[in-house]
């Protein structure tokens, strides 16, 4: 596969990521970050260890693999996954669509999954919004990321979204990789997992054969992850009640401040669910229809699985009956452990401006929760 024509978004090759992580090994931070990481271990552990990676391939093992093991440890009461059969089955390389809940650790888990059951890893969509500090650029490159450009006038986006369709297309049916990609752009604030119309056209712009054989040669899998406390879910309340009344703004390093609160923050218990690619039969019936309806039907497809592979905690069942007045879920928690989430959601709500409105505020939250058993009861 020719890459040159993709050199801009491209994750960086063997040689661009040695470079790289030479780099980083100077960076005043990384003493910082190897204790954080390794804590166990002489601060120098990270940066003596990146100078001496070659590949992409050894950094993963001897880096990621190793970090995000220690974060599902540390953070997480519980994790478990299904499915995996699914993808040991399939014939090639497949478009892993998934919903999206946490910046970084979705995609990580993902490739925990795949190095645990030696299977090949997936290069991974970001948005360019993530690199804009060159340590974190140099970091995500050399990691598998496809860079994806946001931010641009309409006519560089649709240039932008042509490339990155065909490198994603090549990438698949080459046999060089496969790619996973988040369901919508951004993460999902609301609780409500829903593929955005717009992506299935980008993926099917560099489509040189009919509908189903377009979608078809992709081999889409949708993942459904799932956290018994949402990642940064108050930093996402406070987002909504303000983009109510205004142009929601990000601070410089808000992004990088939520990559980092996602990464430290206990998220319960954590269920990865692999579905099966999108069928013939589902592409075929989306085929018969109008041009934009046929994408409509292509994202009820996805949405129908990662909904239905959404696992429930007791947390979306005790906030749905708390939004509801009601107990229809009783029997899924004890009065303890209600009265305890409900003193969560309050201690949450201490964690931003006193000036925002305590009861939207408590509001947004809870629906972050409850929505996704709506979303069950409605499929």
């Amino acid at each position: 596969m020719d890459l040159s024509e993709y050199n801009d978004i491209a994750p960086f090759t063997d040689e661009e990521a040695s470079a790289a992580l030479a780099r980083l090994a100077n960076h005043p931070n990384t003493p910082w970050i190897s204790k954080f990481i390794f804590p166990d271990q002489p601060e120098t552990l990270l940066a003596d260890t990146l100078r001496q990676i070659h590949t992409v391939d050894e950094f993963q093992r001897v880096i990621m693999w190793k970090a995000v093991e220690w974060v599902l440890a540390n953070t997480a009461t519980s994790f478990t996954y299904d499915g995996i059969e699914i993808l040991k089955n399939l014939p090639g390389k497949f478009l892993a669509m998934s919903n999206h809940r946490d910046i970084i650790l979705d995609p990580a888990i993902v490739q925990i999954v795949l190095m645990r059951n030696k299977i090949a890893e997936t290069q991974i969509c970001v948005g360019d919004n993530l690199l804009k500090q060159k340590a974190v650029e140099l970091l995500i490159r050399s990691n598998r990321m496809i860079k994806v450009i946001r931010g641009i006038s309409a006519r560089e986006l649709y240039l932008s979204s042509q490339l990155l369709s065909r490198y994603i297309r090549e990438t698949i049916t080459s046999g060089t990789c496969s790619v996973w990609i988040a369901q919508r752009q951004g993460r999902t604030k609301d609780g409500l997992d829903v593929t955005e119309q717009g992506l299935l056209k980008m993926v099917d712009m560099s489509g040189t054969k009919d509908f189903v054989q377009n979608f078809m040669e992709l081999s889409i899998v949708p993942l459904s992850i799932s956290y018994e406390y949402e990642p940064c879910d108050i930093l996402k309340a406070r987002e909504l009640l303000i983009s109510r009344t205004q142009k929601y703004v990000k601070g410089e390093n808000e992004d990088l401040e939520s990559i980092m609160l996602g990464i430290k923050q206990p998220k319960g218990n954590i269920h990865l669910h692999i579905s099966d690619p999108l069928t013939e039969e589902e592409i075929r019936e989306a085929a018969e229809c109008d041009k934009n309806d046929r994408y409509q039907k292509i994202r009820h497809a996805v949405d129908r699985r990662i909904i239905s592979g959404y696992k429930l905690w007791k947390t979306n069942y005790m906030a749905y009956d708390i939004v509801n007045g009601g107990a229809r879920y009783a029997d899924q928690y004890t009065a303890e452990e209600l009265e305890a989430f409900k003193g969560y959601i309050e201690g949450q709500l201490q964690r931003v401006e006193p000036e925002l409105d305590r009861d939207a505020l408590r509001d947004i939250l809870l629906h972050i929760y409850s929505n996704p058993v709506l979303s069950k009861e409605q499929l």
